[in-house]
């Protein structure tokens, strides 16, 4: 639609850069809980530039928006050559219940980007170990889909693991209902399973770094952008600092495109945390967390929710001995999904509508 039909909202006009005039707005897709927006200005020097918007509603898009644009921030800050500059998030003035989010805008080719450049940029990006007081977490929340994350700052990496995983299983229950199958795995998962993979990470003199790490890097968040040499780079992140091997965890199901190639190619550049025979059950336990949030953004889909189960009992079912003084083991009766003390509750039943067409444009 051309701008002479329309006029932008004078929030959007506001933050972008040397615009003259604009050419023209488009839709550019759509998911449950957002819409997606190209627009193509001419600036006063002459140039022409276009930019990806994204329009959500409500608080909860509001949010999501807001994580998105500090999250692509973060990434940007880091490793610019990663993903598309971004310019800016904000409300609507004529719609003040809608939101945007603006960056660069890219045509993307065909496929997953080539995957010695692409692990060579994620493995710079999770070596820039520049986290507030060394802690996991992020500094606002950010959003996976409509789910928002638990982001809380934390010293241990186990803890915040750990916190993260029993946040979104309530998402989980409160959107798709109890699964007693799956809630009679849950004290071995958080008691055994968990302090078993992921506290020799944090013991006998190890440690881990806090990492940047995208948060939800499946092939649908990476784009070609040089189809010459299919250079790549990642948007809609979800990001906070993590253990770097978390990002990895998105690689394992099958549904995604990143091959066995792209571990190899990314660990030429990060060796394997050790203790390396614990790799791929630790591998196992953070894809569980993506099987998991696939299961509560699309509750009607069972097999995520089956994959997950079926994950915790394999898991569950190979460190059933294990045993530690200090293990976190839920006591006779307790909720295994009971709140955290002093967490609140990210979450309150709101769901993101979508955003109406015109919300752009202004009246």
């Amino acid at each position: 639609m051309g701008s002479n039909a329309f006029e932008v909202d004078p929030s959007v006009l506001a933050v972008l850069p040397d615009v003259e005039r604009v050419l023209s707005v488009s839709h550019h897709g759509e998911s449950a809980w957002a819409k997606a927006f190209r627009i193509d200005v001419g600036q006063i020097d002459g140039s022409e530039e276009s930019y990806f918007m994204k329009v959500s509603v409500g608080h909860h898009g509001r949010e999501a928006l807001k994580g998105e644009f500090e999250a692509t921030s973060a990434i940007y800050e880091n490793t610019p050559d990663f993903c598309p500059k971004p310019i800016a998030w904000g409300t609507f003035k004529h719609m003040p219940d809608e939101h945007f989010y603006i960056c660069k805008f890219y045509n993307f080719g065909e496929g997953v980007p080539e995957p010695e450049s692409f692990c060579e940029k994620l493995a710079r990006l999770h070596s820039s170990h520049t986290s507030p007081g060394g802690k996991f977490g992020f500094h606002c929340t950010t959003y996976n889909g409509n789910l928002p994350q638990d982001n809380t700052w934390n010293d241990s990496w186990e803890r915040f693991f750990d916190n993260g995983l029993r946040h979104v299983l309530n998402l989980r229950e409160e959107r798709g209902g109890p699964s007693e199958e799956l809630n009679l795995l849950l004290p071995a998962l958080f008691g055994k399973v968990i302090p078993r993979l992921l506290r020799p990470l944090e013991s006998n003199g190890r440690k881990v770094v806090p990492s940047l790490v995208h948060g939800d890097l499946w092939c649908g968040n990476a784009g070609i952008v040089d189809e010459d040499t299919e250079e790549g780079i990642v948007y809609d992140p979800s990001s906070f600092w993590a253990h770097n091997e978390y990002e990895l965890g998105n690689w394992r199901p099958e549904r995604n495109r990143f091959t066995s190639l792209y571990f190899e190619c990314y660990h030429s550049h990060i060796p394997k945390a050790e203790p390396v025979e614990d790799y791929d059950d630790r591998n196992a336990l953070y894809g569980l967390r993506f099987n998991l949030h696939a299961a509560t953004l699309f509750p009607n889909h069972e097999e995520f929710l089956q994959m997950a189960i079926d994950e915790i009992r394999r898991l569950t079912k190979k460190f059933e001995g294990y045993t530690e003084e200090g293990e976190r083991v839920l006591s006779e009766g307790q909720n295994p999904l009971e709140e955290i003390p002093g967490l609140s509750r990210l979450w309150e039943n709101e769901s993101i509508s979508k955003p109406r067409s015109a919300a752009i444009l202004g009246r």
